[in-house]
């Protein structure tokens, strides 16, 4: 087994793979059940996105899917970030209005 064929091989693989758990990490967006599983869910789908554009990054060979991907990356801390102050938000007035 050749080195490019090997290389190949284990791309699909991944990209077998990604797409397995991009499947199953939409399946919990839409299952939910609570909303901080949600947020963790859409955290999963940056990650895997990220790995979608490491592996087409490595497939084509041009090292600005690498940007692309630090970009994404970067922007879905930001976005989960935002999401736990919105949470977090939430359940103190939940818990005002309780009491």
């Amino acid at each position: 087994m050749t080195a490019a064929l090997f290389l190949q091989w284990s791309l699909n693989v991944a990209l077998g793979v990604l797409s397995l758990s991009f499947l199953l990490t939409v399946a919990r967006v839409v299952i939910g059940p609570t909303l901080p599983d949600r947020v963790l869910a859409l955290d999963m789908l940056v990650a895997v996105a990220i790995g979608f554009i490491a592996v087409l990054g490595i497939r084509t060979g041009h090292t600005l899917y690498t940007d692309i991907a630090i970009a994404l990356g970067l922007v879905g801390f930001l976005a989960t970030v935002a999401f736990a102050r919105f949470i977090l938000r939430r359940r103190t007035i939940e818990r005002e209005e309780v009491e």
